[in-house]
């Protein structure tokens, strides 16, 4: 289960990224070009935020019941704070990402309720923005912390 698991969580980063990369893009055009908010907007900040919504899903499983990091950091977290790559898996990527989702949620939320157009991509851009910059600075690139593989197969 670990490894299917594991590999699906690696693969969705991608779309996390492709979305949230299009939608921060299509919001800060449309804030900074004064453009209406359409339906492809909308879709896009929708696809972004579901794709999050569903690789938290993922993450929470393998830290409640899979990953044998997340369960070696549980086990004494004292010692994995002391332990870089436990304290990576065991707080530091859980808590960044949760608070990836929370701002991304912000931002499709708070778009949905503006009044005007310009304040809707304004709200976007500035939440998504964040957003995509936490998960960015989470992913295992291996530059910051602990490397893992780009595509899992």
């Amino acid at each position: 289960m670990y490894p299917t698991l594991l590999l699906l969580h690696s693969w969705t980063r991608w779309f996390v990224l492709i979305f949230g990369i299009i939608a921060f893009l299509r919001a800060l055009s449309g804030w900074l070009g004064r453009k209406p908010y359409t339906g492809a907007d909308n879709g896009m900040g929708a696809a972004f935020v579901g794709s999050m919504h569903l690789q938290l899903l993922l993450g929470l499983i393998l830290y409640f019941g899979a990953s044998p990091f997340a369960a070696r950091a549980m086990e004494n977290m004292g010692a994995a704070m002391k332990d870089a790559e436990l304290r990576f898996w065991g707080v530091e990527h859980i808590v960044t990402m949760v608070l990836a989702v929370v701002a991304a949620q912000i931002g499709r939320s708070t778009s949905k309720k503006a009044a005007d157009a310009v304040l809707k991509h304004k709200r976007a851009a500035i939440w998504f923005g964040i957003a995509i910059l936490l998960v960015l600075l989470m992913i295992p690139w291996g530059i910051w912390n602990p490397a893992r593989p780009l595509f899992r197969f």
